[in-house]
């Protein structure tokens, strides 16, 4: 059983959720206003949040970002009728976890929590918390951390999830569909380009030719660099 948080300004669908996620177990709390939600989605308190974007009071990626600025760490599902891929980017950006599209079917959602909760749980145990070293950089696990060459750069919770899939295959031709399928999971759009605009953003804060193009095949984290 998790103590899911619901932001959620619709009465109809906060309804729907509240009365859904509880007959599966989940204990809920309904607020309807962004600034509230931000206020009280903390990690002592909830284990997940799912996040309407357009709220009153304060609008849902707002939100997301004070959450996150506040060093929350519990699992954002953004709830969006956007199906726009450039605001599906900033929320993952800005800390999302992951998305779903109004109208969904509940059992879809009921699965994404599924998968987010068990990626919580592993957060707050700090499962195989270790350090990886590939080249000048070393991923800490346990603070879900990277430092290059002694000082740490700042990653989104998405930009760290990717990393860690490269740095756990180190000279591995890692294709498109297998990062797709290990960072954003489910059923997300094969044709997007989510996955290079994140490898772009990862590279930004790496050194220069760290994360190489392998035409035709995908990306390879290379173990050294000139």
């Amino acid at each position: 059983m998790a103590r899911i948080l619901i932001v959620e300004d619709e009465a109809g669908i906060a309804s729907f959720l509240e009365s859904g996620l509880g007959a599966a177990g989940h204990t809920t709390m309904v607020v309807a206003d962004g600034r509230e939600g931000a206020a009280i989605a903390r990690d002592d308190a909830f284990d997940l949040v799912l996040l309407d974007l357009g709220l009153p009071g304060l609008d849902g990626m707002s939100a997301l970002r004070q959450i996150r600025a506040r060093g929350e760490t519990l699992p954002v599902i953004i709830l969006t009728a956007r199906g726009e891929l450039d605001t599906t980017i900033t929320g993952f950006r800005d800390g999302a976890d992951d998305y779903v599209t109004k109208p969904f079917r509940f059992e879809e959602l009921l699965a994404r929590i599924t998968v987010r909760l068990d990626d919580g749980a592993r957060r707050s145990r700090g499962a195989g918390t270790s350090t990886i070293e590939v080249g000048p950089c070393q991923l800490d696990t346990g603070a879900r951390t990277i430092s290059v060459d002694g000082r740490v750069v700042d990653l989104s919770n998405r930009e760290y999830a990717l990393a860690l899939v490269f740095f756990e295959h180190p000279g591995q031709v890692l294709t498109r569909e297998q990062l797709l399928s290990r960072v954003w999971g489910y059923d997300f759009d094969p044709g997007s380009n989510v996955v290079d605009v994140y490898v772009g953003y990862l590279r930004k804060k790496l050194p220069a030719g760290m994360i190489e193009t392998v035409r035709g095949a995908g990306y390879r984290l290379r173990s050294s660099v000139e």
